[in-house]
């Protein structure tokens, strides 16, 4: 496979600047940083100063006469670009200005704001946020005059994030619905004439969205060989950031970049792969040997970050995978505590240790935001955020909104708010808007006549909804739906008596919800969960109002949606997605079970490729913890309508020697 390189004998003292790269980085640091002038691929294990490799390369470029003006440094955000040319301009006294640094689509950008009309675009554009994307989409569906005969037409904001997959990745429309939205293909035409469309209106409007900033980049560069060689004579080195995330587009344009000077060094972690969801690719880092024969490869192993107990797991965690470079992580720090393997009777046992487990820890010194409790998906969270709010413990959710703050929740709170109480003028307004053809004209109206009947006045439940609001007039694309919603209503208080809140949540879900989601969400199958949470918590409670008074009580410990929800200090509740990159001196890892972690569906397609990557999710997960690792899991998972089954502990424990955990006893606590 790929030649690793072998550190040479005899460091070399001070640079021009002042700078001695061979005191202030370990051996693979600097072997990287001052490797010969050409292809590299630099494999920086987690927690390996990364960054701090990268950074030195850039001054130790511009220390041996490169102008600073013909290098590029890539990254993913605009973050990590700031903070590079921040810790550059440390190293290195001089002007720097002239470097280029920012993420791929800032540089599209820049690039595109001085060609843009070789495209048909002036160079004024605009560029589109996911709103005015969406804004623009709604027109063209209606220009499309589609006939959705009743059905629900796929949302704005789902089309948007299928066309960018097509853009993403090497995939064509067809494709992605096919393997993605399989839900979707009936309306396979229609949405190809949407994309159509779209396209056409956004020349039209003088618009890119971002995925254009990188689509249109690499055809302005691949359409116009002058263009093309103009910037591979400006960038003489190219430098990118966490390779192993780059998708089809970006990888395509590094490459006609660098052109045949190949100058470049691309630095990353197969074993922190998690994006393929979104269009990364990381046979893009596995193949760069096969494209840049006479790359060298650097390996950087040494970390800085976790204690040797939490390495030796992490290492044994991500052995299995076959498509890997090997590497071993090693520890500079000290012996620290062995890592907690928790098993706990069921869902609010696992929350209940933990809150306790925290409550202590804080108790002994430890600030809460060197604290995280990290899962798989966002639900996962519910009965944790629970409990950290009956503790009263400061928290902050990185993974979206808490739990009782989220649309789905809401609208499915909505309908069982409207049944209970049919004065809940804004409960019966949400629950309208969203049938297909309704706006909020058609929703006032049809609030108007509701409130005017004979069953609207009334302060009783009446024993059948449907009787009263099927006598309404509809817009011809709501018909359907709505007949649907009515008697979904009555099944939730059948002859004016109320089911109980699980049933409830159940019939909307069976009923209307599941199919408004899967049209209107890309991520429906987890907010399914989420409900099925939800159904879960209402497992707990016989009366419908007690239910409805403790989601209030909930949402309004939560807070307003729009104001900032982070507290200073307090611990963060995160998914595994969003804690990449990140550190903790404690890591609570949450729900290791087959079906939860890995994922259920990715259980059941026995994708081989998938499965390690959900492996590579758990590597992520566990190289987060400085100091301290709890691993729990529940032994039963609580299902409000299949009664409570034993759970399998996840498989990714397996590969782990049971001497390398404590096993945790917890039967109460």
């Amino acid at each position: 496979m790929a030649r690793e390189y072998r550190i040479a004998s005899g460091k070399q003292g001070k640079s021009s600047s002042g700078i001695d790269y061979a005191s202030e980085l370990n051996e693979q640091q600097y072997a990287a940083v001052s490797s010969r002038f050409g292809p590299s691929l630099v494999i920086a294990g987690a927690g390996s100063g990364k960054t701090r490799t990268l950074t030195h390369r850039v001054a130790y470029l511009i220390d041996h006469g490169v102008d600073p003006g013909g290098i590029l440094l890539l990254t993913f955000t605009n973050k990590a670009a700031r903070e590079m040319l921040e810790r550059v301009q440390q190293l290195i006294p001089s002007d720097i200005s002239a470097l280029w640094s920012g993420t791929f689509h800032s540089v599209g950008n820049r690039i595109l704001r001085r060609h843009a009309d070789e495209l048909g675009f002036t160079r004024s554009f605009s560029i589109m946020d996911r709103d005015d994307q969406k804004s623009l989409l709604k027109e063209v569906i209606k220009d499309c005059n589609i006939d959705i005969g009743g059905r629900r037409f796929p949302k704005a904001d789902l089309l948007a994030s299928i066309f960018s997959l097509v853009e993403n990745t090497d995939e064509s429309l067809n494709e992605i619905v096919e393997s993605r939205y399989s839900h979707l293909e009936e309306w396979m035409d229609d949405i190809a004439r949407v994309s159509k469309g779209y396209r056409k209106r956004k020349r039209e409007t003088n618009s890119m969205d971002f995925d254009d900033l990188l689509v249109l980049t690499l055809k302005l560069l691949q359409e116009h060989q002058d263009l093309r060689q103009l910037y591979q004579k400006k960038f003489r080195h190219v430098l990118v950031d966490e390779y192993q995330d780059t998708n089809k587009v970006q990888c395509d344009l590094i490459d006609l970049l660098v052109g045949e000077s190949q100058y470049l060094m691309v630095v990353g972690d197969d074993a922190q792969s998690i994006y393929s969801w979104r269009g990364a690719d990381m046979s893009n880092i596995l193949s760069f040997h096969n494209k840049y024969p006479d790359a060298e490869v650097f390996k950087i192993e040494t970390n800085y970050r976790s204690v040797p107990e939490v390495l030796e797991l992490s290492n044994a965690a991500i052995r299995p995978n076959k498509q890997q470079y090997t590497k071993e992580l090693r520890a500079v720090r000290e012996q620290g505590m062995t890592p907690a393997l928790v098993a706990l009777d069921d869902p609010s046992l696992q929350a209940e240790f933990i809150g306790e487990r925290i409550d202590e820890l804080i108790g002994d010194g430890v600030e809460p935001d060197e604290i995280a409790v990290l899962y798989r998906a966002h639900y996962h969270s519910m009965e944790i955020q629970m409990e950290m709010t009956r503790r009263d413990l400061p928290f902050q959710i990185t993974s979206g909104l808490r739990f009782f703050e989220q649309a789905h929740i809401k609208d499915v709170s909505a309908m069982i708010r409207f049944v209970v109480n049919g004065r809940d003028e804004i409960s019966f307004k949400r629950m309208t808007l969203l049938l297909p053809g309704i706006g909020a004209k058609t929703a006032d109206n049809l609030w108007l006549a509701w409130s005017r009947s004979e069953a609207g006045k009334s302060v009783d439940v009446p024993k059948s909804f449907s009787e009263t609001l099927l006598t309404f007039k509809l817009p011809a694309k709501a018909k359907d739906t709505w007949v649907q919603l009515c008697h979904t209503l009555d099944e939730l208080a059948p002859d004016g008596v109320f089911q109980r809140p699980s049933n409830m949540i159940f019939s909307i879900l069976e009923g209307v919800y599941q199919e408004y989601m899967s049209v209107s969400f890309d991520n429906h199958e987890h907010r399914r969960n989420d409900i099925e949470q939800l159904m879960q918590y209402g497992e707990s409670y016989e009366d419908i109002l007690e239910f409805l008074a403790q989601l209030s009580l909930m949402s309004a410990i939560d807070g307003d949606p729009s104001e900032d929800k982070k507290v200073e200090g307090g611990v963060v509740l995160s998914s595994i997605h969003q804690a990449k990159g990140l550190e903790w001196k404690v890591v609570f890892l949450v729900w290791l079970a087959d079906g939860m972690f890995p994922n259920g569906r990715i259980l059941e397609s026995d994708d081989e490729g998938m499965l390690e990557e959900e492996r590579r999710l758990f590597y992520v997960a566990v190289t987060r913890a400085k100091d301290q690792l709890y691993l729990t899991y529940p032994m039963t998972n609580p299902k409000s309508y299949s009664g409570d089954y034993v759970t399998r502990p996840s498989r990714f424990l397996d590969a782990i020697p049971t001497e390398m955990t404590e096993e945790w006893k917890v039967s109460t606590w």
